[in-house]
């Protein structure tokens, strides 16, 4: 029987194009956790296979590809080395939002190979990445953004950032290049997802360009973003149950000379991980269905999928450090980096807490998301 969720016939391409790359992906992925490094070889490879217009919109050059296709893809990729998926996710993010609403050039520039960053989380902002508090003031041209942002994903590589501020009528987006007066400030020693780099960005005097600015006209419509986050957690909670289920076969207890797997409290627990997982990914591929269709209701449903994909990866990655023990926690075990990288996407907005407590108020409160 057919899955409603199939991938369309005419993207299976782009799909096998990531298959083709993850094993060389997983292959670097500990030595970039372990030195923090950014994956830029894995980008670049994306980019060469097509990956980057290929999400772009028909109207701009790209392919149109489907939010369905795009997840899978998240999905492989983020499995192989969830650093990388969330550089290219919030890369793609920005870009989709600058060569969408923005001025023809950025969908020249991203076929050229430049490099975008998503910089709209501001370090008293919370969640509300895309309700700024930082007001910028009119100038000559533009206007003139003194103020921070934080957790820009793959900053130190980006040729051009997608950046909101508030202006006298509310929020505005613009698109800003890398100069002079774009400051990185080295904070990013993270637990996970160390190969992300996020550093804090620093705007002293930066000129938004009425050129630039991104005339977003409806900001619930679906986003590579919002609908990618789910994704993120699955690969990671997918590798976490490969490694945990390859160490559950190997690994001889010696009082009884069997493999830890034929615990029965494993097996048990192996076989939740499984149905959550699927669980995880259902709900996901619903919000992708919705989007690709136009439905309201698309990002409530991502909202839905992050929430239960976040905790998903959490607890499968936990059970992993249960499986592997004293080995699993040690750094020459791929166990521990899942575990660690499984705790990110809790915390990236919208955060678990504020997930619940955005359906929680619809649902008891009768509020809307």
């Amino acid at each position: 029987m057919t899955s409603p969720f199939a991938i369309p016939p005419g993207e299976q391409r782009y799909v096998d194009a990531a298959s083709d790359l993850a094993p060389q992906f997983a292959a670097a992925a500990d030595e970039h956790d372990h030195e923090a490094s950014l994956p830029v070889a894995n980008l670049t490879a994306l980019h060469k296979a097509g990956l980057d217009m290929a999400a772009m919109p028909v109207e701009r050059g790209g392919a149109g590809l489907s939010y369905q296709a795009l997840g899978e893809i998240l999905r492989i990729v983020g499995k192989a080395c969830p650093a990388t998926a969330c550089v290219w996710m919030m890369h793609l993010g920005a870009a989709q939002a600058l060569v969408t609403y923005g001025p023809p050039f950025y969908a020249e520039e991203l076929r050229a190979g430049k490099r975008f960053a998503n910089a709209l989380s501001e370090p008293t902002g919370g969640n509300l990445f895309l309700m700024p508090l930082q007001r910028a003031e009119p100038v000559d041209g533009g206007y003139e953004l003194d103020g921070a942002k934080r957790f820009v994903s793959g900053c130190e590589i980006a040729d051009h950032y997608l950046v909101n501020a508030l202006l006298d009528d509310g929020p505005g987006f613009f698109g800003v290049p890398r100069d002079d007066t774009v400051e990185m400030v080295p904070i990013w020693d993270s637990m996970g997802l160390r190969g992300t780099r996020s550093q804090l960005l620093n705007f002293r005097g930066t000129l938004l360009r009425h050129e630039n600015r991104c005339l977003i006209t409806d900001p619930s419509a679906p986003n590579i973003i919002a609908l990618g986050l789910p994704w993120l957690s699955i690969g990671i909670a997918e590798a976490a149950l490969d490694a945990l289920t390859g160490h559950a076969r190997g690994r001889i207890v010696p009082t009884t000379g069997k493999p830890v797997g034929d615990l029965q409290w494993v097996q048990f627990d192996a076989a939740d991980s499984h149905v959550k997982l699927l669980a995880a990914r259902t709900l996901a591929e619903r919000s992708m269905w919705l989007a690709d269709r136009n439905v309201p209701g698309a990002l409530e449903a991502a909202v839905e999928a992050k929430l239960y994909a976040n905790q998903v990866a959490k607890d499968i990655a936990e059970f992993g450090l249960r499986v592997g023990g004293g080995s699993g926690y040690l750094r020459t075990s791929p166990i521990q980096r899942h575990f660690r990288d499984a705790q990110a996407g809790a915390l990236m907005a919208f955060s678990v807490e504020v997930c619940r407590d955005m359906l929680g108020r619809r649902l008891v409160g009768g509020d809307p998301v």
